[in-house]
């Protein structure tokens, strides 16, 4: 059946319509043209376009260049380990994969393949090395501030969070030597009875152990003997005099009413390697001779373990008046030692950055204890 058009309504509808006799799709407007804000979600729709600082859901797929545009850390190569970087600032400050090893606790091949790893991944070498001497290179030396560095900010960000994980009102750590171990106790307890009582959580630990926690921020503080770190706070400092010297029961010395370092030229005498100048043990070393030293460790914290080697006879130990008056042993003898005033000087040390009440609290009650005592 034929249909009648109406001559003046469909001249209306084209003139409306652009000319054309038929209506335009939705969303278009004069001339096919989406409207600004229309077209934006039409493109995000289709996947053309995402809002800014929205990545990929799935965060498989490799970030794009309009990607790197939005967020320039979504780039980031990771870069090699931090262990890695660790091993090789620790070798640099020994110049020696043992010692190194040692302190990390790992062999020494595994030392020397983590700073080879390093080395591959930096495409430098960072150590000259011969059979007998280990030395830093050009390009060890420029990087070794910047892995410094690294493993500071590595270990702030560590403890900052370590610190915001821990409840309101948790109770403060403290590392200490064993030698102040009765110090630590005294704290703990008066820790315990102070408006509102505070727990003390005690942790027994040499010198380079709780330097590292402190970084880490896995203690509050620790109880250090000198010289202390120059990044660290300290307080309540005390000294323990060193007026004894370790001998084993039976030997000539241990008849003796009094010792002078000079009477020891004939024995070994035990000392660490770690001997810092103006210290005890250095000015110790330099009133007994290079030959007669005999060196057991890094450090010697626990001396009431280093006894167990005085009495096996491998030589004789300067001792703490807090040891001699804390440890009795039938196989070893404390002789007053005429060496002058050596003595050892702890305090209580922490990072400044991370003041808080239980730290302020424990700082007093220290100082308590050694007014006290």
């Amino acid at each position: 059946m034929d249909v009648q058009r109406h001559p003046h309504r469909d001249a209306a509808a084209a003139g409306r319509h652009g000319g054309h006799g038929h209506r335009p799709p939705r969303g278009l407007a004069g001339g096919g043209r989406l409207h600004d804000g229309r077209r934006r979600r039409v493109r995000q729709r289709a996947g053309l376009l995402r809002p800014v600082g929205v990545l990929p859901a799935d965060g498989l797929r490799p970030a794009s260049a309009q990607d790197r545009l939005i967020s320039p850390y979504w780039s980031v190569d990771s870069g090699p380990p931090l262990r890695d970087i660790g091993c090789f600032a620790l070798v640099a400050r020994h110049l020696s994969f043992s010692r190194a090893a040692a302190e990390l606790g790992v062999s020494q091949p595994a030392a020397s393949q983590a700073v080879g790893r390093l080395e591959r991944a930096l495409g430098v070498r960072l150590f000259e090395r011969t059979s007998r001497e280990v030395h830093l290179s050009p390009a060890g030396k420029r990087l070794l501030p910047y892995a410094e560095a690294l493993l500071e900010s590595a270990a702030a960000f560590s403890a900052e969070a370590s610190r915001l994980a821990a409840p309101e009102g948790a109770g403060v750590r403290l590392a200490y030597p064993p030698p102040a171990g009765g110090l630590a106790a005294r704290i703990a307890r008066r820790m315990a009875r102070r408006d509102p009582p505070a727990e003390v959580e005690l942790r027994p630990a040499g010198r380079a152990a709780a330097v590292a926690a402190l970084a880490a921020g896995e203690v509050t503080a620790a109880i250090l003997a000198a010289p202390f770190p120059r990044e660290l706070t300290t307080a309540a400092r005390f000294h323990v005099p060193v007026g004894h010297l370790a001998v084993p029961v039976g030997d000539p010395l241990a008849g003796l009413p009094r010792l002078q370092p000079e009477r020891l030229a004939r024995h070994r005498v035990l000392l660490p390697r770690e001997r810092p100048p103006g210290g005890m043990w250095a000015r110790l070393a330099a009133r007994v001779g290079p030959h007669r030293q005999h060196v057991v460790a890094d450090e010697i914290d626990d001396f009431a373990a280093a006894l167990d080697l005085v009495a096996a006879g491998v030589g004789l130990l300067p001792t703490p008046s807090l040891v001699v008056t804390s440890v009795r042993r039938d196989d070893v003898a404390f002789v007053p030692l005429d060496a002058g005033d050596l003595r050892l000087t702890y305090a209580l040390a922490w990072r400044g950055e991370r003041l808080s009440a239980g730290l302020m609290a424990l700082v007093r009650t220290a100082q308590e204890c050694l007014w006290t005592r």
